[in-house]
This record gives C-alpha cells, structure tokens and sequence, in this order.
C-alpha cells in the first residue's frame, strides 16, 4: 500500500512537471528511481501484451501487464494534468518569474543527482554530455511555429512530444510549444474535447512503444554513455527555466491573443522583494529534489 502511494505522488509529480514548458515528467522518475522500470513497463505492454493480445490470448495478456506499477502511476499523472491544467496556467500569466524559479531550481538539483549516476566519467561520457548540453541549449532556444489545429498534427505532435516527456531534461510541453500545440492541447483539456484527446493520445502511444525500445537497447548496451546524453540534455534545458525574461518579439495564437515568441534571458533590473523572493524558491527547489532523492535512497536500502 506505501508503494502504491508513493508511485501516485511520483506520477502526480511527473504530470505536474510535463505541464511547465521546459520541465521533463521523466526527470521525476529518474530522481525518485523508477526510470528503468517505467521504460521496461512500457515496453512489455507495448510489445509482449499486445502481441498476446493479438494472439487471442486476452487472459495471459492482461496478467503480464504491470498494473501495480503503472496503475498508481497512470492515475497520478491523468490527476495532476485535469486538475492543475488550468491553475498552473494562470499561474504562467501572473506569476511566471515565481514558476521559473521555482523549476530552475529544481531541474538545477536534478541535473547534479543525475550525474552521479554514471559510473565511469570517461572520454566517452564527457563528450555526449556536452554534445547533449549544448544540443538541449540550442533547442530550447528556436522560436515556436503555428500548426494546423487538425487530427493529423494533433497525432504527429503527440507522437513527438510523448518521446520528450519521458526523457529527462527535455520537455514534453516545450516541444508542443515549439510545434505550436501547447495553448492547443491545453484547451482540449479544459475543454473536455474528447475525439482529439483521443487522436493525440493515440500519437502519444505509438510514439512512446517506438520510443521506450530505443531507451532500453541504449541502457542495456550504453547505460553510461545513455546518462551522461539525459544529463546534458538537463543541464542545457535550464536556458529556458532562467526566470528572467525580456520579450523580443510576440505573436497572435489561435485564440486571438498576444503571446511571447521570441524571448532573451536578462539580470533582474533591480534587487527588490520579487528577486530575494525568487531566488528563495529557486533554493527551495534544490532542497525539494535533495530531500526527495534522500527519501528514496532510504527506501531502496
């Protein structure tokens, strides 16, 4: 029972940080020690219980699947998407500076317990992790594009962002923001759009089976070489998390709003409250993600 709700507060974590542009729900489960397993659990559902499935073989199918892993889990995740979608957009609007902080510091510390997972820092290692860091920089850093609100984009984004959200340091959200599918997907949430939640869920689903096989060959074959890659792609992501922002060009969404899509890091213009205030929550991050990887560490002993 303790086990089932840890992975509900783990997965309610995850869904909370795939919500934020720029923070990875996979940089949660690496932290909280289920990153292995939920690649493993997803590709046995993906590819033994189907293939059972297809077989006519229901029964044995549904018994290989991990329900008491991925049951918890799955329920923590949907929770924290229906029921803070619209809170942590708000939150984005009034407080983003506070949001980003608060990320900043988190993904910060993360990227730090991460590193210590490889075992051996060779030539190898340092050089994917740059090679990572700098990729992830640049990413973060293109300028967003608008798509087409249709069934198709609606699949390919999913299938695209699906793979994001399971990597950490790279952002699910931030790659619907590139695609021009943020705003979008966020509305089909708060709107209750059933059929393209569904088309985009289907995306996501193809996209993670591929996906999650890739993963585990890599871990299995390169799991130094695969850490070193997932924690440079953390610590280049953190461009986007700097909560100082300056707004260099915007655009018009599909909802006929003004929204940034060029923006620049700055220093702050001056150091009042607000600054002491953010720096405080970037602290606090940090000292969330050092507690929860000690809480897990004791668990694992």
């Amino acid at each position: 029972m303790e086990k089932t709700i840890r992975l509900f507060f783990t997965g309610f974590s995850m869904g909370t940080a795939d919500l934020i542009p720029g923070v990875s729900g996979g940089t949660i489960a690496f932290i909280s020690g289920i990153y292995e397993e939920l690649i493993f659990s997803i590709k046995k559902v993906t590819g033994t219980v189907i293939k059972l499935f297809l077989h006519g073989k229901i029964a044995q199918g549904i018994k290989e699947i991990p329900f008491r892993f991925l049951l918890p889990l799955g329920l923590g995740i949907g929770t924290a998407i229906f029921t803070l979608a619209k809170l942590l957009s708000y939150l984005l609007k009034t407080y983003p500076t506070y949001v980003w902080a608060l990320f900043f510091g988190l993904v910060f510390m993360s990227t730090i317990i991460v590193m210590k997972r490889v075992k051996r820092w060779n030539i190898a290692c340092m050089l994917s992790f740059a090679l990572a860091t700098i990729s992830a920089y640049l990413l973060v850093g293109m300028v967003p594009v608008e798509t087409p609100a249709n069934a198709l984009m609606f699949f390919l984004s999913g299938m695209i962002a699906i793979c994001a959200m399971i990597l950490p340091g790279i952002s699910g959200s931030f790659i619907l923001l590139l695609l021009g599918k943020y705003q979008q997907v966020l509305a089909l949430v708060t709107e209750r759009n059933i059929v393209m939640l569904a088309i985009f869920a289907a995306g996501c689903a193809v996209g993670i089976s591929l996906f999650s096989r890739v993963l585990s060959w890599l871990f299995k074959h390169y799991h130094d070489i695969s850490i070193a890659i997932l924690s440079g792609f953390m610590l280049g992501s953190i461009r986007k998390l700097w909560p100082w922002k300056e707004v260099v060009a915007t655009r018009i969404n599909s909802h006929g709003v003004e929204v940034p899509l060029v923006e620049k890091n700055i220093l702050p213009s001056a150091l009042d409250i607000s600054v002491f205030f953010a720096v405080a929550l970037a602290i606090l991050g940090t000292i969330l993600v050092y507690q929860l990887e000690r809480f897990h560490a004791i668990q694992e002993k």
